[in-house]
C-alpha cells in the first residue's frame, strides 16, 4: 500500500510559498510558454497540458497519476503537484513527476533558466 503524502507548510526563501518544483528564470512567463510550445510542436511527447494549464505525464505507466500546476512568480516558475480526485499520490509518483519534469524542461529549454530544484516532501501549495 502506498504511503499518502502530506504537505509540510515550509516557506520559500525567495518569495511567497515554496512549491514542489521551482525554476529560476529572468522570464518565467516565457519559459512556461516555450514548454507548452515544445509540447504543441511535438518536441516534447511525454508531457501534455489540459485546458486549465496543468501538466501530466503521457506515458502509459504514469498517465494522469498527478498533475503539475504552474504558478508564475517574480523570477520563478513554480509547479505544485495536484493529486487525482479522490485518490492519493505515492512517494514514487511524487518523485517520478518531479524528476522527469525537470529532466524534460532541462533537455529542451536549458537556456531559459538558471537553475531548478524540487522539494523532498510536499509543501503547503501542493494539493496532495
Amino acid at each position: 500500500m502506498a504511503t499518502r503524502l502530506k504537505a509540510s507548510g515550509a516557506q520559500s526563501l525567495t518569495e511567497g510559498r515554496m512549491m514542489a518544483i521551482t525554476f529560476n528564470s529572468s522570464d518565467p512567463r516565457s519559459l512556461l510558454a516555450a514548454f507548452k510550445k515544445a509540447i504543441d510542436d511535438r518536441h516534447v511527447v511525454t508531457w501534455s497540458y489540459d485546458k486549465d494549464g496543468d501538466f501530466t505525464h503521457t506515458t502509459e505507466q504514469w498517465r494522469k497519476k498527478a498533475w503539475l500546476r504552474p504558478k508564475i512568480g517574480n523570477s520563478e516558475l513554480r509547479f505544485g503537484i495536484v493529486k487525482p480526485k479522490n485518490q492519493s499520490i505515492s512517494w514514487e509518483i511524487y518523485a517520478i513527476y518531479q524528476g522527469r519534469f525537470i529532466e524534460s524542461v532541462t533537455a529542451h529549454l536549458h537556456d531559459r533558466f538558471a537553475y531548478s530544484f524540487a522539494t523532498a516532501r510536499p509543501v503547503a501549495d501542493d494539493l496532495v
